[in-house]
């Protein structure tokens, strides 16, 4: 490539413009789909020269790489995992030899050692060469379609992903026979709901999919059943993941503490076929909720549909990509019905021609003609009292066609025969005429077609449900023991020989109170600082609802405050301060209950230090008089004097008895 170095006046202009120029071509040439066909320049461009070598047998996938070379400038090693890829769709393209497995994740064997044709459904769906519009190829030494003509949504069949520069495309595949009967739909103008379909089969929570637009997404769980009691059989994977990767999630679960497994045994051949050995005393239901909770036995997809379309990448929704495929599809019908009369009524004129040349024996009148040109008239003369007959004028064109009639078919010719050929050519162009006149009912017709032989062994594969995300806390494997060292101010399940808190596992989080009043959540772990003199440790229980009673000095030598409240919204290793955040504040009582009643019958009694012209010096402090606000709230003034002690109230305690 020659660069002129006016074009651009900077460093900066010539980046810009150069990169622009290349994400414009990865984005319109290489990572999305075109709306049309639904296929990728390369995939296109695969089919294109399977067709152009289809002879019916089986084509080495090597010779078809090297033929699609011709067409696609990006090397063989490009070409042959697009084609692998496109051959294990098992829709267009018919394999033979090993093509890898989708399941395990098993790759295909070397091009030279297997072998592919196109489909009965491809050669039907996808070609037509007087619908294609052909462009150069990119050495300009061949012709290759623009897109193909398909009559099927095919992009919605297939599902496509691909990531390009600054945009991604990621449409999931959906079921062969629900899309044929939504394309039908959309023809008699009915309402219709389309959820993916996955190969791999599961059960999938669609309600958020949203039409497939970014933002939307659906969750897919593996098929697990309770084969008996220690023991769960998995039989359907998740779209997206593979058995071993599947099976290296669920050890290292094991190995992290979250679930509890004794091994797991691989027997996926045509199908998947995953036995988990659960331990002595390990309940399977539990088992099969955390499995899902903690490994890809529930995964979650994010669809975002793009297409390119005149021109340009374009957002578009699922329902709409299949009405466009629909009116395109019948679009494609029409013309192929107008090709067709086309050709039939040329037939059907030639076919006319040819019995008035011969049986009315014109070909008698040029035996004596010496030119060219008095040939042509002769006959031209001989045509002209039956040309009212014809639908259309008599050309030079036709005239010298009859000339080449060989005179054996001259001798041999059936007048009956033609006559019936002729009314089998009026009776097709009527039925074309009239297909054309119901071109809605006729494609219809089409899918119906198609739907009846194709679409057996196409029935969903995915089970459409409804299920709640698992709760990881409530699942977990509680296999671990927080301990507390009070004198350092650290917490964790390696601290053994300290004192022991509750049972915990390894995704926990820890809770901690000090005595200066601060408040804070940090993962759990083998050993974590929660703060020096803490008074409170203990797992952080987010749907416990617990109340929090605290009296607190506001200052070195600040007023008694309390205040009950809840902890709310949270900030894993933020720090929180429940005082008003005075110097040398101080927490001189700290209590937690799981309700209110409880947290209301709290009766303390503060006892004052004696000081000048004090004389009640123990007073009753009842937290039913303080409502329960949040964790900043200042608190509620108890007394301005300085506090010896604060114990609770006899059970037979009467606040009244000394006034």
């Amino acid at each position: 490539m020659t660069h002129d170095p006016d074009q651009h006046a900077s460093l900066g202009a010539m980046y810009s413009d150069y990169f622009l120029d290349y994400a414009s071509y990865v984005i319109l040439e290489r990572a999305v789909p075109h709306l049309l066909d639904g296929l990728k320049p390369v995939q296109r461009r695969i089919l294109h020269s399977l067709e152009e070598l289809d002879d019916g047998r089986y084509n080495k996938v090597a010779n078809v790489v090297g033929n699609t070379m011709k067409y696609h400038p990006h090397g063989d090693q490009s070409i042959g995992d697009a084609m692998v890829q496109l051959g294990q769709k098992d829709l267009l393209i018919d394999t033979q030899g090993n093509w890898g497995n989708t399941l395990t994740g098993d790759g295909a064997a070397a091009p030279r050692y297997i072998e592919a044709r196109l489909t009965k459904f491809g050669l039907e769906v996808l070609f037509n060469p007087k619908t294609t519009r052909w462009i150069p190829s990119y050495d300009g030494r061949n012709k290759e379609p623009l897109t193909l003509p398909v009559k099927f949504p095919l992009l919605l069949a297939q599902g496509v992903e691909g990531i390009a520069v600054g945009l991604a495309c990621k449409i999931l595949p959906h079921n062969f026979n629900e899309l044929i009967e939504a394309s039908i739909a959309v023809l008699r103008d009915e309402s219709f709901s389309l959820v993916p379909d996955f190969p791999t089969g599961g059960i999938m929570d669609a309600s958020d999919y949203r039409d497939g637009l970014r933002g939307g997404k659906i969750r897919v769980r593996a098929r697990i059943s309770t084969e008996k009691k220690g023991l769960l059989r998995i039989t359907e994977i998740p779209f997206g993941t593979t058995t071993g990767a599947l099976m290296e999630s669920i050890v290292a679960a094991g190995e992290k503490g979250k679930i509890k497994i004794a091994r797991i045994e691989d027997n996926t051949a045509a199908t998947a076929d995953i036995l988990v050995h659960l331990p002595a005393g390990a309940d399977p239901e539990t088992t099969r909720d955390a499995l899902f909770a903690f490994t890809d036995c529930e995964l979650s997809i994010s669809p975002n549909a793009c297409v390119i379309t005149d021109g340009k990448p374009q957002f578009m929704g699922i329902s709409e990509i299949l009405r466009r495929s629909t009116l395109q599809t019948k679009d494609l019908l029409r013309q192929e019905l107008e090709i067709k009369l086309a050709e039939l009524a040329e037939k059907w004129h030639f076919s006319s021609l040819e019995k008035i040349f011969i049986e009315n024996r014109i070909y008698r009148d040029i035996e004596e003609c010496e030119t060219w040109e008095a040939v042509i008239k002769a006959i031209d003369d001989g045509l002209t009292p039956f040309k009212p007959l014809l639908k259309r004028d008599v050309t030079e064109e036709d005239i010298v066609k009859l000339t080449e009639i060989k005179i054996k078919r001259i001798s041999k010719f059936d007048s009956f025969k033609a006559d019936e050929e002729i009314k089998a050519l009026e009776k097709a162009i009527d039925e074309t005429n009239k297909n054309l006149k119901q071109l809605t009912k006729f494609a219809i017709r089409w899918f119906e077609e198609l739907l009846r032989k194709y679409g057996k062994d196409k029935e969903r594969r995915t089970e459409i449900a409804s299920f709640e995300r698992v709760d990881r806390v409530q699942v977990v494997a509680a296999t671990e023991t927080l301990y507390l060292d009070a004198k350092n101010g650290f917490a964790g399940y390696g601290l053994k020989k300290e004192e022991p808190v509750e049972k915990c596992s390894t995704i926990d989080d820890i809770i901690s109170f000090t005595a200066d009043g601060k408040m804070k959540i940090v993962k759990v772990a083998e050993k974590v600082f929660v703060g020096l003199r803490p008074l409170r440790v203990a797992v952080f229980r987010k749907d416990e609802d617990l109340i929090y009673s605290m009296i607190f000095r506001d200052g070195k030598d600040g007023p008694i405050l309390a205040k009950r409240f809840t902890v709310g919204g949270i900030t894993r290793d933020k720090e929180y301060d429940l005082t008003r955040g005075k110097p040398g504040s101080r927490v001189l009582y700290f209590a937690v209950h799981k309700t209110n009643e409880e947290s209301s019958a709290q009766m303390l009694l503060v006892h004052l230090k004696s000081a000048l012209r004090m004389r009640n010096l123990i007073r009753p402090l009842h937290f039913a008089e303080f409502g329960i606000k949040s964790r900043s709230s200042g608190g509620n003034l108890v007394t301005k004097h300085a506090i010896e002690k604060i114990v609770r109230a006899p059970k037979d305690y009467d606040p009244t008895a000394g006034a």
